[in-house]
C-alpha cells in the first residue's frame, strides 16, 4: 500500500467519536498519507480505524500498535481483513507485543519472549480461517520493532517495521538488517520550538512517560545512549530521540529517517503549549507547507 512520505500518529482517546472523525478529516486535507492510532486501555483500535476509514476518503488508517495480547491471532486477521475490504485498502495493521509491565502490570497476563511471541502470534493469523469476501489486495502488517531479531522478523515474516522513539541512525541500522524492500514506518515526535532550553523541557515530561519500560530503554542503549542520559532525560537523549525547531529543521530530521532508508515517517506533534493531549495543528500545517 502507498503509506505516503508523511504522516501522524496521535492519541485519540481523550476526544469523542465526533471529534475524532474531525481530526481526521482535517489530517486528510492537509495531505497526510496515513493516521496511526495506538492502543492502551481506551478506545478500541479496531472500533476506532473502522470509524475513522468510514468517516475519511483517502486517508490510510494504522495501528501502531495493537497489541498481540489483546486479542487471539485469528480474531486480529478477521478485523485486519474486514477493515482491508471495508476500506479498499486503507488501513494498515501494526502489531506488537508492548511491555511486560503494561502486559503483566496492568493487563494480569503473562508476558512470553517477544520475538518466538511475535512469530507464532503472525503464524497464527496466516492459519487461521476466514470465510467472508477477500479485500481486493492482500492486506500489509507492519510490527514494531526496535531489535535486530525483531527487525529481522518484520522483514521475513511481516511487510515491514514500525519503530517507535528512535532516531535517523537506527532507522539505517533497521534498513541495514531488513534489506531493501520493506516498509519501514518510522515514528518521530516533534517540537515546533526554536529555543534550545523550552524544547527541551517540552520534551521531558513526554519522555518521562516511556522512560521506565525496558524494549524501548534497550533500544536507546543500542543507539549509544547512556544509563545517565535516559535516567537524567539529558539534552543529549532529547536531542537524539525529538526532533525539534523551527520547520525547516524538523524537515531536516524527517529527510534524515528517509535518507536512511524510511519509507514513511509518521509525526507526533508534542504541543509547545502545554497541553500535551491537543493536536497541535501549526506544526502540521507547517511540516506540509
Amino acid at each position: 500500500m502507498d503509506t505516503g512520505k508523511l504522516g501522524v500518529w496521535y492519541f485519540f482517546d481523550g476526544l469523542s467519536s465526533f471529534e475524532a472523525a474531525k481530526t481526521a478529516q482535517r489530517i486528510e486535507s492537509l495531505g497526510f498519507g496515513t493516521l496511526w492510532i495506538p492502543e492502551t486501555v481506551g478506545k478500541s483500535p479496531v472500533v476506532m480505524a473502522s470509524w475513522l476509514l468510514g468517516n475519511t476518503q483517502k486517508l490510510n488508517v494504522a495501528t501502531g500498535i495493537m497489541n498481540i495480547y489483546h486479542r487471539e491471532p485469528g480474531v486480529t486477521m478477521a478485523a485486519q481483513k474486514s477493515l482491508a475490504e471495508q476500506s479498499e485498502g486503507r488501513f494498515l495493521l501494526g502489531l506488537g507485543v508492548s511491555h511486560k509491565p503494561l502486559v503483566e502490570g496492568v493487563r494480569g497476563l503473562k508476558y512470553g519472549p517477544p520475538v518466538a511471541t511475535m512469530r507464532n502470534y503472525l503464524q497464527g493469523m496466516a492459519a487461521a480461517p476466514y470465510s467472508s469476501i477477500e479485500p481486493a489486495e492482500p492486506p500489509a502488517t507492519v510490527i514494531a520493532a526496535l531489535g535486530p531479531k525483531m527487525l529481522e522478523l518484520a522483514a521475513s515474516a511481516s511487510q515491514g517495521a514500525h519503530p517507535y522513539f528512535s532516531s535517523p541512525e537506527h532507522t539505517r541500522f533497521a534498513r541495514e538488517i531488513m534489506g531493501p524492500d520493506a516498509m519501514l514506518c518510522v515514528e518521530q515526535k516533534v517540537i515546533l520550538e526554536s529555543d534550545p532550553d523550552k524544547a527541551r523541557e517540552l520534551a521531558r515530561p513526554v519522555a518521562k512517560i516511556y522512560q521506565g519500560l525496558p524494549n524501548y530503554r534497550n533500544n536507546w542503549l543500542r543507539m549509544g545512549l547512556t544509563e545517565d542520559d535516559i535516567n537524567d532525560l539529558s539534552d543529549k537523549f532529547i536531542d537524539t530521540t525529538f526532533a525539534w525547531g523551527n520547520a525547516n529543521a524538523i524537515k531536516s530530521r524527517i529527510q534524515e529517517h528517509m535518507d536512511a532508508g524510511a519509507t514513511h515517517v509518521c509525526l507526533q506533534p508534542v504541543n509547545p503549549n502545554g497541553n500535551f493531549g491537543e493536536l497541535h495543528w501549526e506544526s502540521l500545517e507547517a511540516l506540509t507547507a
